[in-house]
């Protein structure tokens, strides 16, 4: 008798026998990729051929393995199974594509959120943008994306880019290139008692044009390493220098400046676009400026953690940890941030744009889902690609809490920083087709001030 089973007999236990079968992979088969590259998909797998694991484990790991292919973005949805016989399984996955090259007529506003526009910029449609987006997410079957963006309206702006996620043989390094304009009539000059002053002409304003390269490094499944250097030009037209004296400070009107930006990443969730489980760790330290320019020497280090759980029944939770500090402490406006942007907010306080040299914010969710189904269109919509729309709604309870440092108030007198700040509320998610979720939350503040806001997150 072998020690494990001398160790169940003295404790009176068994092992089912299933659990204790080792299985060979034999083989992997990959259907419904009529795009996308085999080795892209199998860069997702966390087993391979050859290897021998019992069949809770390779159930397991076949599991996990589906949850990275899908989390590829590449497809609308993934299946795993395997059979079995003499000692050997043999591997089947099953894709569905997406519908890679998206032309998309865009009509999106250009304040930093829909309540911004609604309740601080009186719901002004002349400060919407519109074009077209084309995007090729899959350009060449190897997960690269090609985009143009050309769009007028509030904000012209003009972007071409490249990404090759993978260049090496061992599917670890990419590439990402390309360039950018911008000009605008109106923009944020300043903030002022913790909301943005824009200005008020119908001349040309502000222009920004730029080039930038970016290399990333996926060594393991999870992790993911990106190095960012960009070269930009900033330049601010007519009066709009006199608005700000601290916007470029003693650069007056015109900046070129360089970003060196590095990005660790760490992301573990069962579905990247609307995770329920798992956990996501992002790190980063930026420098603005590199010697280019003598007005501009700035540094910025950021972490951010998030947990996602499945509690039991329909329920889940998750908790995010946030922070930046940066340095020097005097900054030119630009390059300012805190609480208001970049979902870096209080809820509770939607409206206001906090800013600070450094920060730190917690958020959390209770969250319920009140049903999960999948809608057929297939008589409306002919394609396979869109006539089955995914459709979830969730109820959510949450509470935040965050703090602003800030060592010059009196440049944007404000109220909110270097103070405790909390709020909390309720609401409801729609998640939907293409992983977009529609929100919409009942939030309250520390001073008893409640609103109704809204929301729209795409994953594309």
């Amino acid at each position: 008798m072998n020690l494990l089973g001398v160790l169940l007999c003295f404790l009176n236990l068994s092992i089912p026998a299933d659990s204790l079968e080792s299985l060979v992979v034999k083989s992997v088969e990959v259907l419904g990729n009529k795009k996308t590259k085999e080795r892209i998909i199998l860069r997702e797998m966390t087993f391979a051929v050859g290897d021998t694991l019992t069949e809770d484990m390779l159930a397991e790991k076949l599991e996990r393995s589906r949850k990275n292919i899908f989390n590829t973005n590449l497809f609308l949805w993934c299946k795993a199974d395997f059979d079995q016989g003499n000692g050997e399984a043999n591997i089947v996955i099953e894709v569905r594509e997406r519908l890679y090259l998206l032309p998309l007529p865009m009509f999106f506003l250009a304040d930093r959120s829909f309540n911004e526009w609604w309740y601080n910029r009186n719901h002004d449609l002349k400060r919407v943008t519109y074009g077209v987006l084309l995007n090729h997410s899959n350009l060449t079957g190897n997960a690269d994306v090609l985009k143009v963006k050309a769009y007028g309206g509030f904000v012209p702006y003009f972007e071409l880019s490249y990404n090759r996620p993978y260049i090496d043989k061992r599917q670890r390094m990419g590439l990402k290139g390309g360039v950018f304009y911008s000009t605008q009539k109106s923009f944020a000059y300043r903030t002022w008692e913790d909301k943005l002053d824009f200005t008020e002409t119908d001349m040309r304003t502000q222009e920004k044009k730029g080039v930038f390269v970016e290399y990333n490094l996926r060594n393991a499944l999870y992790h993911t390493h990106k190095v960012y250097l960009g070269y930009t030009e900033s330049k601010l037209l007519g009066d709009a220098v006199d608005l700000n004296p601290n916007y470029f400070g003693t650069a007056v009107d015109f900046l070129p400046y360089f970003t060196l930006r590095y990005n660790y990443r760490y992301e573990r969730v069962n579905n990247v676009q609307y995770p329920l489980d798992g956990q996501v760790l992002a790190a980063s330290a930026v420098h603005y400026g590199l010697g280019l320019s003598d007005h501009l020497h700035q540094i910025s280090f950021g972490l951010d953690y998030q947990v996602y759980k499945a509690l039991g029944g329909d329920f889940y939770g998750n908790i995010n940890l946030k922070g930046q500090l940066s340095y020097p402490k005097k900054q030119l406006y630009p390059f300012v941030s805190a609480l208001g942007t970049k979902k870096s907010l209080v809820r509770g306080y939607e409206l206001n744009v906090i800013d600070g040299q450094h920060y730190g914010l917690l958020q959390t969710n209770l969250k319920y889902e009140v049903f999960n189904t999948s809608l057929d269109i297939s008589k409306i919509l002919p394609f396979k690609q869109l006539n089955k729309v995914p459709l979830a709604l969730y109820s959510i309870v949450y509470a935040d809490m965050g703090y602003v440092k800030n060592y010059f108030p009196e440049f944007s007198n404000s109220s909110l920083s270097n103070k405790l700040i909390y709020g909390g509320g309720v609401g409801f998610d729609l998640v939907t087709f293409y992983s977009t979720a529609a929100k919409i939350n009942l939030s309250v503040n520390q001073f008893g001030f409640s609103k109704v806001y809204f929301g729209v997150y795409r994953g594309i």
